[in-house]
């Protein structure tokens, strides 16, 4: 075998006992470049991190769904890091590192709470857009829920399948939280959250034809939702998580930990809830611990009294102000038919960073 494959295998093994507990590696997926030709070539399933047999299995049995997987876990990222940009975690991620987020993840915060639900919804998002543009042949339209067409409209289109997207995330992605302790249910939990929210928000989409747009015929089919509007969504639940305890009981197969709402008098967590049991650092510092990487020369809004507010976010340390010239297009004009030239000009702006 390869020395230098020998030597990847290892750096693998070492790094997934350290991590894998924390949250799952896997998600490396999202940033690696090697994983690209995933559908092409099935033998990388068993190079890529952090996989429990089960979603081996999964890989190898269905290879074409990966790159979707794939794409899924990049979206969640992304919408994640839109999210959180003007918090003091703002869901960096870390290259050339299988756990991607650091440490930041290992504890059962909010974070991680709204993480695992971004990432889950994620792969549920890319695999039902991936069956409906016909990518797969294993999936593809939904011709089960259409039910009779109502007043003035009928079924056309591609209805997106969104049970099949929720089935693939729940079987790949909640495949290695079978362990009976608090992390695994607490994870699981968030997942499903993820997930439903794409199906409670399933609406009909539709295309009006005829001439001029006149609407005499129009075609609707079910669509999820932007993806977006589910990050908005699953930030309201990060906001108003649920504070939960582990208690510890006894079953046939051992003691198992479950959780309990912390807090009686406030409202019990519905599935559609995110849950945590374990409180966040402040973000404030650097910390190699927890994985913080401060706030340092972070950009701040010095006029805003939020959290992306120049006070709050710079933890109380004050901020820099310095000028910055930007290039940008001014004085467009369009011209018939049809293009548009603009003047190129030089604005100066006052930028401010975190002491």
């Amino acid at each position: 075998m390869d020395l230098y494959l020998i030597g990847y295998l290892m750096c693998v093994w070492l790094s997934s006992s350290r991590v894998l507990g924390g949250y799952p590696i896997w998600w490396s997926l999202a940033l690696g470049q090697q994983y690209s030709s995933l559908g092409s070539q099935p033998i990388l399933c068993g190079s890529i991190p952090g996989l429990v047999p089960k979603q081996l299995r999964f890989c190898r049995n269905y290879i074409e769904i990966m790159p979707s997987v794939a794409e899924g876990v990049k979206l969640g990222i992304q919408e994640c890091q839109h999210q959180f940009r003007g918090r003091r975690w703002n869901c960096t991620t870390i290259k050339d590192n299988l756990a991607i987020f650091g440490p930041v993840l290992d504890k059962a915060t909010r974070e991680s709470a709204f993480v695992h639900a971004i990432a889950s919804a994620g792969v549920a998002f890319a695999v039902t857009r991936s069956c409906a543009e016909g990518t797969s042949t294993m999936c593809g339209c939904d011709s089960h829920h259409k039910g009779p067409p109502g007043e003035g409209w009928k079924w056309g289109g591609c209805s997106e399948d969104a049970e099949f997207g929720v089935l693939v995330s729940r079987e790949f992605a909640d495949a290695r939280e079978n362990r009976p302790d608090a992390r695994s249910a607490m994870n699981r939990h968030n997942n499903e959250a993820g997930r439903s929210t794409i199906l409670d928000h399933m609406h009909l989409r539709c295309k009006c034809h005829g001439l001029s747009g006149s609407c005499e015929v129009k075609t609707c089919w079910w669509a999820q939702p932007d993806f977006r509007m589910l990050g908005d969504y699953l930030k309201d639940k990060y906001d108003s998580a649920s504070e939960m305890v582990v208690e510890k009981h006894r079953e046939s197969r051992g003691w198992v930990e479950t959780l309990r709402v912390k807090y009686n008098f406030f409202k019990h967590p519905t599935e559609r809830d995110l849950v945590y049991y374990e409180g966040s650092p402040n973000f404030c510092e650097p910390n190699q611990e927890t994985g913080s990487f401060g706030t340092r020369d972070r950009a701040c809004n010095v006029s805003s009294h939020g959290i992306e507010g120049c006070d709050l976010l710079c933890c109380g340390r004050g901020h820099n102000t310095r000028t910055e010239k930007r290039k940008e297009k001014c004085h467009c004009i369009f011209h018939w038919c049809c293009y548009v030239s603009c003047q190129e000009c030089v604005r100066v702006y006052d930028v401010h960073t975190c002491k």
